[in-house]
């Protein structure tokens, strides 16, 4: 039996306090936000007695502290604003609660994936004697699980990953974007990155892309990007010779992405306004729709998997293992479109195998130096069931 406490009632927050109401194991909720008014709705929906609400700053991490002091949890599920990530966890140390999160830390005035702000935590935790999961969402997150599992049953060494997400559904908006929008773009218009005979390789913003072909949807364009996971799959999986990441946009999304950062609209640093300071992208944010409502009439599914290839007794073999979601049903269970679910899905099982034993150790960890097992077994029975393809054609060359 354990108490936890949520930070962000987003998309993935309404999600992941759903699913922990419905498991025994949390006898008590707490979900905290800035917009506590948001708070309430979802506590509404669940109408559990389980879930109560309250109002939380997080950048600030005395204002986590009295919360936690009141509320008594044994871990923090962070689903808040990555640039909180640090804050939350200087928290969870003071009052000694374990920690999860499903993005990395990233400095408000810089978009940048890295882990390093978040590993340097390790020795405080590790002397605390607390956990601290970090990046346990779908991707990163369920990715990494994919390939610990893969290293564990089906290699010897890994040799090569190609992760890719595709979403083929349609909101009916002309433009949005599927989480937060500021972080959204922030990440999309990064510089491409992938990692390939032992060191990284630097290409233009979307520069690469290619079709792949995805389970019941078919072949897609898809793009190469820098995603926080290859950073800790290529440390934690070292014979690893090329690790990259691809995502699908349509032409419609990136035609209005590039027109806004053409104008300037996706720029991170403040400029003057009639005398007010304004950022452009936190404007744009404020512009579109807030990415829980799409929900509503969302259609079509998500497909998330990893392409993994390497040898196994001396023999070259590939794998293939993958999610998809239909963001119908995901609203019928939740109210929430399918890319909140599989983030928050995942959240969830992640707490639990903190709660339970099965990753409770000293110090800060990515999923995939957890045992993959116990997580894999509880993910389909939570919602997001997984399929293998054990030595079919890979898409990908070597």
């Amino acid at each position: 039996m354990a108490r936890v406490m949520i930070v962000g009632a987003g998309g993935v927050g309404n999600v992941v306090a759903h699913k922990c109401a419905a498991q025994a194991e949390f006898t008590d909720i707490l979900l905290a936000s800035r917009s506590v008014d948001k708070c309430d709705k979802i506590a509404a929906a669940i109408g559990s007695p389980k879930v109560t609400t309250a109002s939380l700053d997080a950048d600030v991490a005395a204002n986590t502290v009295k919360l936690i002091t009141e509320f008594r949890p044994d871990i923090l599920i962070n689903v808040a604003l990555p640039y909180q990530d640090l804050a939350l966890m200087d928290a969870c140390l003071e009052t000694g609660i374990h920690y999860l999160d499903t993005a990395n830390y990233e400095p408000i005035d810089v978009a940048k994936f890295e882990y390093s702000w978040q590993w340097k935590y390790q020795d405080r935790f590790k002397a605390a004697g607390l956990t601290a999961i970090l990046g346990c969402g779908f991707d990163p997150g369920v990715t990494g699980v994919f390939s610990a599992y893969a290293l564990k049953h089906y290699f010897d060494e890994i040799h090569y990953l190609d992760i890719i997400d595709c979403n083929d559904g349609n909101h009916g908006k002309s433009f949005a974007t599927n989480f937060n929008p500021e972080i959204n773009i922030r990440e999309i218009t990064q510089v491409g990155r992938y990692f390939e005979n032992g060191e990284w390789v630097e290409v233009p913003a979307l520069s690469i892309h290619r079709p792949i072909p995805y389970p019941e949807i078919g072949d897609r364009e898809s793009y190469l990007l820098y995603h926080e996971e290859l950073e800790s799959l290529v440390k934690n999986i070292p014979t690893l010779k090329r690790a990259r990441f691809w995502m699908t946009f349509s032409e419609n999304y990136i035609t209005h992405l590039k027109v806004l950062e053409n104008i300037g609209m996706t720029r991170i640093d403040p400029i003057d306004y009639e005398g007010q300071q304004i950022v452009p992208l936190k404007f744009l944010k404020a512009l579109l729709p807030e990415p829980a409502s799409l929900a509503t009439n969302y259609t079509g599914q998500t497909s998330i998997g990893c392409h993994i290839s390497g040898i196994k007794d001396g023999v070259e073999r590939t794998y293939y293992v993958y999610n998809n979601c239909q963001h119908a049903a995901a609203y019928e269970e939740v109210g929430s479109q399918g890319i909140s679910y599989t983030t928050g899905v995942p959240a969830v099982v992640g707490a639990l195998m903190v709660v339970n034993g099965n990753w409770q150790k000293p110090g800060v960890f990515n999923v995939e130096e957890c045992d993959p097992d116990p997580f894999m077994k509880l993910l389909g029975s939570l919602g997001l069931p997984w399929h293998e393809v054990i030595d079919g054609v890979s898409p990908f060359e070597h």
